[in-house]
């Protein structure tokens, strides 16, 4: 891939371990009509990954390059009406139908200063990101 590749919906936290293993973590929660994007930008940061460092995804600390954590969790609201009876002194409680679910993809990287370098540079990450 040549040039940096923007990201629409992975916006990526930096940090370090206390190995001093590069850590970057992106989450993104979407409604259902936006899952197939955030699952193409996770395609592509994996297939990058792969691409760039073939063979070498690992733990950091036992020789690999690079490694990958990737979660994913949807979670469905149901409002609930909620009203005060003063005659009873209680409160009416009704809970509604779900709502439409939200879906949240957690993706974690991590890897050696050569692997976040190249990282940051291929999907335009400032250093302070």
């Amino acid at each position: 891939m040549n040039g940096a590749m923007r990201l629409d919906y992975l916006a990526f936290d930096y940090s370090e371990d206390t190995e001093g293993t590069g850590v970057f973590e992106a989450v993104a929660s979407v409604w259902p009509e936006r899952v197939a994007a955030v699952h193409a930008e996770i395609v592509a940061v994996l297939d990058w990954a792969h691409q760039a460092f073939p063979g070498q995804r690992g733990a950091v600390g036992e020789g690999g390059e690079w490694d990958y954590d990737l979660h994913g969790l949807r979670e469905y609201t149901v409002p609930e009406q909620i009203g005060y009876d003063a005659a009873t002194q209680r409160l009416a409680v009704q809970a509604a139908s779900p709502g439409k679910p939200r879906h949240t993809v957690t993706l974690l990287l991590s890897g050696t200063d050569e692997f976040c370098s190249s990282f940051r540079q291929q999907f335009a990450l400032d250093k302070a990101a």
